[in-house]
C-alpha cells in the first residue's frame, strides 16, 4: 500500500481505537466490526467491510503497523510536507536530525543494509458456488524467483568474484556535505551495491534469480462471498537480510449456479410438482449442496410456496447455527388435455362449485 494512502487514512479511527491499542484490542475490534458489517448480515455494507479489512491487514501485522505508525509520525511532524522550493519534499525545520538520518539510511542504505520485509502479493481464486458456500482447501500457483542453481544466488559466474566500486570505494553511497546536513545519494556507478560482478552468471545474467513457480495452499472458510479478500500471513515474497516475508492476498470470485442462489446464510432452490400433486400432496427429492433430501409437500400447496429445510444452507461457526435451504414450490399446469382429462377436470370443477366458462 502506498505511503500516501497510509498518511491519508487513520486506520485506528476506522477500527474505533486509539493509537496505543494492544494487538488483542485490535483483533477484538476487527472481529466485532467484521461481524456487524459482513455483507451477508448487513447488505450494502461492502465498502465499509473492505475498509475495516484493509485497516486490520495493516494494524494486525506488527511489522506493517510499525511502518504505518512511522509514516504517520513523519507526516504529522512535517516529514512529508515540503515548505519551501527545493526542499525536496521534506521539512527540515523540525530539527530531528536523527530521524532524517534514519530515513536517508533506509533510502540510500549502501553498505549499511538493514533487514527488509518482503513484498505483499495478490492473486485471484475462482470458486464454484458449492465450494464458496461449503468451504474448501485448494492451491494457487504464484510466480517465484528462486536462487539460481548455477551461481547459488550470487549472480556471478562460478569461479569469478566482485570488484570493489572505485567511485564509492565499496560504500554504495556518495556523501554531499551541505552545511549542517550530510546528504547521501546512491552511487550511480554500482547502483548502491558497493561493487560490480566481474563475470555475470550465464544462467541468471547476474540477477541471482531464475524464474520458477510455487504452489500455496489456501484454506477458504465456508460462506465466502464474491469479491471477498483472504489474507495469508507470511505467504508473500521472502524478506531480505533476515526480514519477515510479505503477505499473500487472495481475491475470491464465486461462479453462479444453475440450481442454487445465496440469500445471506440461506441457500435457495426450487422443486417442481404437478397441479394434481399440489392438490393431493406428495413427496419430492430435492438436491442440496450435500446429499439430496426428501421433502414432503402437503395437500393444497399453493404455487410459489417456500418450504424450509433446516441446516442445509451456509455452514457457520459453532456459536452460530447453519443457514437453511429455502425451496420454492413450482406447480406445473398442463397446457393440453385429452377429452377424457377435460371431462374429469370439469367434473372436479363442478364438485368444487368452480364456475368454468368455456
Amino acid at each position: 500500500m502506498a505511503e500516501r494512502e497510509w498518511f491519508d487514512t487513520d486506520y485506528y479511527k476506522v477500527l474505533g481505537l486509539s493509537s496505543s491499542a494492544t494487538p488483542k484490542e485490535i483483533t477484538r475490534a476487527y472481529r466485532k466490526l467484521a461481524k456487524e458489517l459482513h455483507p451477508d448480515t448487513n447488505p450494502g455494507s461492502e465498502e465499509k467491510f473492505k475498509e475495516v479489512s484493509v485497516a486490520y491487514d495493516v494494524l494486525g501485522d506488527s511489522d506493517k503497523r510499525k511502518e504505518y505508525d512511522e509514516v504517520r509520525r513523519l507526516g504529522a511532524s512535517g516529514g512529508f510536507a515540503g515548505t519551501a522550493p527545493g526542499a525536496g519534499g521534506f521539512n527540515f525545520q523540525g530539527g530531528d536530525i536523527g530521524d532524517l538520518s534514519d530515513l536517508f539510511g533506509g533510502l540510500f542504505g549502501g553498505r549499511r543494509q538493514r533487514s527488509q520485509r518482503g513484498a505483499d502479493l495478490e492473486t485471484s481464486l475462482h470458486l464454484s458456488f458449492r465450494d464458496a458456500v461449503m468451504g474448501v482447501t485448494t492451491t494457487v500457483t504464484l510466480p517465484s524467483g528462486e536462487a539460481c542453481h548455477t551461481c547459488g544466488g550470487r549472480g556471478a559466474a562460478p569461479g569469478s568474484g566482485f570488484a570493489t566500486c572505485e567511485r564509492c570505494q565499496g560504500r554504495g553511497v556518495l556523501n554531499d556535505d551541505q552545511g549542517p546536513f550530510a546528504m547521501s545519494s546512491v552511487c550511480p556507478v554500482c547502483q548502491g551495491r558497493g561493487g560490480k560482478i566481474v563475470t555475470p552468471c550465464s544462467t541468471c545474467h547476474g540477477t541471482g534469480r531464475e524464474p520458477s513457480s510455487r504452489r500455496v495452499n489456501v484454506r477458504v472458510p465456508a460462506g465466502v462471498v464474491d469479491g471477498q479478500r483472504i489474507r495469508l500471513k507470511g505467504k508473500g515474497n521472502p524478506g531480505s537480510q533476515g526480514g519477515q516475508p510479505g503477505d499473500l492476498f487472495v481475491d475470491v470470485h464465486v461462479s453462479s449456479d444453475a440450481r442454487f442462489e445465496r440469500r445471506g446464510r440461506n441457500v435457495t432452490t426450487s422443486a417442481n410438482v404437478s397441479f394434481v400433486q399440489a392438490m393431493l400432496g406428495t413427496t419430492v427429492e430435492v438436491a442440496t449442496l450435500d446429499d439430496p433430501v426428501t421433502l414432503k409437500v402437503p395437500p393444497g400447496t399453493q404455487p410459489g410456496t417456500t418450504m424450509r429445510v433446516r441446516g442445509r444452507g451456509v455452514p457457520t461457526s459453532p456459536k452460530q447455527p447453519a443457514g437453511d435451504l429455502l425451496v420454492t414450490v413450482n406447480v406445473s399446469i398442463p397446457t393440453k388435455l385429452t377429452k377424457e382429462q377435460k371431462s374429469l377436470a370439469e367434473k372436479l370443477a363442478r364438485s368444487l362449485n368452480d364456475e368454468v366458462t368455456p
